[in-house]
């Protein structure tokens, strides 16, 4: 078994496996397989008699990381490892423990924070709109994952939420806390801090907890809280067997409490802390290695990605593998030649799940969406509906497990098929764009799910798997090109990703009107640039509002990247973002503060 772990690993990824004693920080550039090291770390420390499973707690950010993390330990033989996010695990750990500390049991978890934000409004005699209470949300969270009371908060953000004034935010912040200790709820932040504190006051739960966990791995350590880290503070105590897995150069979290300063010090934080550096690339090419490598030249933590040998094929300065920059004069021409070279691409043979397009805002998704339908192309934008939420596949999921009590007449790939035509499948897709073509390209993921199924997959294992798959959001690729805000597009990656709105005032977008905010979009462009595999196509438009060329741009410069026409010819359309003029020069310098 231990020389399963240690397969298959470079000499980086082994030294990262082999330190099994903490403390360890493993710095992992984007597409270093920092997940396959966690999950072969584990491993090998179980398989080696080091670690006992149920002692490991292993923490990320998504339910969907952390069913990812336990499906690929169950490949490697490892059962019975806690692998949560925070909140699931600090939910855990309350529910356990609450009945016994206060003879009760746990509160309930508020649902929708913003309507209970809403109630709290009214009883206050405030009426604000819907965006703005999304804001005082986020406000809220952004203060208890900072670990700040209302008055402190007020203290440090004294301009108000929208037209609401800091004296009314903070009344109805108040009134928001209220209401919920009289509906005896727990909002998300309540549970990491009611956990902490009930380890903080009870030291036989803290003892409890700190002999049942005693090896610990934080993955994306980078997006850690001043809250989340007090939590892990509190379920280590003085022990100091933790390994943190991160990349500063990724932190595109800022602005809801991530700090990676607790990262980038945590050498200084855990003396004598082993540091390993993950920086061989096996998602990119070179070309587009280079792009990134540029863009975060001299940024605190950024790590010199190089491509594995098998992706290092051709120079990187050569024409021919350089990504490439456009620029157009609007918006919908910009969206228009996306979408024509993705039907050149898919007409090569590329399949669509390979392909997306990524952006600032989810408001620049419109002109891209429409721009695709009228290329016949299929979308699915990230950030809508669940693919498990959507009616027809919920429909479908319900005929699939009522069949499942019937002894099988024909195979399970035959059976699904079956059952997904008389919902509406048919052989050839309906007209790319709208609600019928969407609905069928979800009942085509289920059979293609189904056709991919282990030999001898059985129609109730198979919609009892469809039903796990739900819980964790661990949703199939559609045949779709995939439409993403940068935000969501993190954690995942494209053979080839189109980058657009790469102009001042989208990205960077104009709010952000600080170094330290702007220094996040910088981040935010890296992190879209890294997602690409084999192409990386970047735009920009100028618009009714004569925007700039992203300042990201003119740092990467046209060594890096390759101007072409919007006719794909190398040209002078692009000058202004690969030689930008005196006045440009100017326009961007203001724009830059």
């Amino acid at each position: 078994m231990s020389g399963g772990a240690l397969a298959g690993l470079d000499e980086y990824q082994l030294e990262a496996v082999r330190a099994l004693r903490g403390p360890v920080v493993v710095l992992a550039g984007a597409g270093t397989g920092k997940t396959r090291v966690i999950t072969h770390r584990i491993a090998h420390g179980v398989d080696t008699g080091a670690y006992s499973p149920g002692r490991v707690m292993a923490v990320t950010f998504t339910a969907k990381a952390a069913g990812e993390m336990r499906g690929r330990l169950r490949a490697l033989g490892v059962g019975g490892v806690s692998a949560r996010t925070f909140h699931a695990a600090a939910l855990a750990q309350l529910n356990f423990f609450w009945p016994t500390l206060a003879g009760d049991t746990a509160p309930g978890i508020v649902d929708h924070k913003v309507k209970l934000l809403a109630h709290a409004a009214d009883g206050v005699g405030l009426s604000p709109d819907v965006a703005t209470l999304r804001d005082v949300a986020s406000e809220i969270e952004w203060r208890k994952v900072s670990m700040l009371s209302i008055d402190e908060y007020a203290a440090v953000r004294p301009n108000g939420v929208g037209r609401l004034g800091t004296d009314r935010v903070v009344a109805l912040q108040q009134a928001y806390e209220k209401l919920k200790d009289e509906r005896r709820q727990l909002d998300f932040e309540d549970v990491l801090l009611a956990c902490a504190g009930m380890l903080e006051a009870e030291p036989q739960v803290a003892k409890a907890v700190r002999e049942q966990y005693r090896h610990f791995t934080v993955d994306e350590f980078q997006d850690v809280s001043p809250l989340q880290n007090r939590l892990l503070e509190l379920w280590l105590g003085d022990r100091r067997d933790l390994c943190v897995v991160g990349d500063a150069s990724q932190t595109i979290y800022s602005f809801a409490g991530a700090d990676a300063r607790f990262l980038l010090d945590f050498d200084k934080r855990f003396e004598g802390a082993r540091i390993v550096r993950l920086e061989t690339n096996y998602r990119s090419d070179a070309g587009i290695l280079g792009v990134a490598n540029e863009l975060m030249r001299g940024r605190p933590g950024a790590l010199h990605l190089s491509p594995a040998p098998s992706r290092a094929a051709g120079a990187p300065d050569a024409a021919d593998t350089l990504p490439t920059v456009t620029a157009f004069e609007d918006d919908r021409d910009e969206a228009r030649a996306v979408a024509k070279r993705i039907a050149a691409q898919i007409a090569d043979g590329i399949d669509p799940r390979h392909i997306a397009v990524l952006y600032r805002a989810h408001a620049q998704s419109a002109e891209l969406v429409a721009a695709l339908s009228d290329a016949g192309i299929a979308t699915t934008v990230l950030g809508g509906r669940r693919f498990f939420d959507m009616p027809e596949v919920r429909q479908a999921v319900m005929e699939l497990r009522a069949a499942a009590v019937a002894p099988l007449e024909s195979g399970l790939v035959d059976t699904v098929r079956d059952i997904l035509r008389s919902r509406g499948l048919t052989d050839e897709p309906p007209q790319a764009g709208g609600a019928l073509r969407d609905a069928w390209e979800a009942r085509a993921a289920l059979l293609r799910l189904a056709e991919e199924a282990p030999a001898g997959t059985t129609l109730r294992s198979f919609t009892d798997e469809l039903t796990a798959r739900a819980k964790v959001h661990d949703e199939p690729a559609l045949r779709t090109v995939t439409l993403a805000t940068l935000h969501a597009a993190k954690g995942l990656e494209w053979e080839h990703v189109h980058l657009v709105g790469m102009a001042e005032g989208l990205l960077p977008i104009s709010y952000a009107t600080t170094f330290e905010q702007a220094d996040e979009e910088r981040r935010l462009a890296y992190v879209g640039i890294t997602r690409a595999g084999r192409t990386l196509s970047v735009t920009w438009a100028r618009g009714v509002r004569e925007r700039q060329p992203s300042r990201f741009l003119k740092e990467i410069g046209n060594g890096t990247l390759r101007a072409v026409g919007a006719s794909g010819r190398p040209g002078a359309a692009t000058r202004s973002a690969a030689r930008p003029t005196a006045s440009e020069r100017d326009g961007a310098g203001r724009a830059r503060r």
